[in-house]
């Protein structure tokens, strides 16, 4: 049975596949099956431009290095992808840019879902870990392990695609490499909403997993009664918002993906813009401007304890 179902399933991605078909398509416009435009590559060049570099200066002013493999190379992935589908705009036959921006804007989205998963950690060892169902530690080392895991698989997925087809190939099974590393980033954003959501729900109703178990957890308990700071609640809202950007376009990624290299869905340069290069422009902003340097940091003591501005 699972035999039939992975040749089902190949099929139904395959889509009767012809690489002139790749290649010119049926208007002979060239990969993308469209003429990226131009305006719209040099305002996601620009922006994730300005994005990166406050990044870089916000993460060497704070000092939180792991900013650098998460949102700053995110940032760079999607400079890269956008510039190659600047170049496009000029010259939408060239295969070399087509294949780079499959590789970078398919995984550059992928570090930054590991911000939120590193940010949850601190917003655990300060609200207090007795409501959390793991430990804070484990919640990101579980995480960014599996995003680890999903960017590694994208990766070889986008750069097996990437080289079909330029060699004028069945990208397909680049794509299913790719849908494979797509839905386990998309399997952990929901278990992190899940396991995210217990926590908070816990700490707003007060209902711990445990009793306090040590002077830090004690004084957790006694701080609660103060209410939870502003900078905290502008954390956790952003923090929201980004991971539904994020999940909007991890499902659009597994929609077009399946849809077929020779589908509808990505051969429409609306879809891409704005469920793609929007999603993950709001998301990379928002970090930005809701910065854990400022909110979260703040809030830690040096025993890692709750404090009230």
């Amino acid at each position: 049975m699972h035999t039939n179902l992975t040749s089902a399933a190949s099929s139904f991605l395959a889509r009767e596949f012809k690489p002139e078909v790749l290649l010119a398509r049926n208007t002979g416009i060239g990969p993308y099956d469209y003429v990226p435009t131009r305006w719209v590559c040099i305002t996601f060049v620009t922006l994730f431009a300005i994005s990166t570099v406050a990044h870089l200066v916000q993460a060497m002013r704070f000092r939180i290095w792991w900013l650098f493999p998460t949102a700053i190379f995110c940032g760079v992935s999607e400079l890269v992808g956008w510039g190659a589908r600047l170049y496009s705009s000029g010259a939408p036959q060239a295969l070399i840019p087509f294949e780079i921006q499959i590789s970078a804007t398919i995984t550059g989205p992928t570090p930054l879902i590991a911000v939120n998963f590193i940010i949850l950690e601190y917003v655990i060892k300060t609200l207090g870990a007795r409501y959390s169902r793991l430990n804070p530690r484990m919640y990101m080392i579980l995480f960014v392990a599996s995003d680890a895991i999903s960017l590694t698989i994208q990766g070889v997925g986008g750069a097996t695609a990437a080289m079909a087809a330029g060699n004028q190939k069945d990208p397909t099974t680049g794509g299913n490499i790719m849908l494979i590393g797509i839905i386990m980033q998309m399997v952990a954003i929901t278990l992190f909403v899940i396991l995210g959501t217990e926590f908070l729900s816990r700490y707003a109703w007060n209902k711990p997993l445990k009793a306090p178990a040590d002077d830090l957890e004690r004084h957790q308990a006694l701080s609660y009664d103060l209410g939870m700071d502003t900078r905290m609640k502008l954390s956790l809202y952003a923090m929201a918002f980004s991971t539904i950007c994020l999940f909007i376009r991890a499902v659009y990624r597994t929609i077009e993906l399946t849809d077929g290299w020779n589908g509808r869905i990505i051969a429409t340069q609306l879809y891409f813009n704005v469920l793609d290069g929007g999603m993950v422009t709001l998301a990379i902003f928002t970090l930005n401007i809701f910065h854990p340097g400022y909110l979260i940091f703040p809030l830690l003591r040096h025993d890692g304890s709750f404090t009230k501005a």
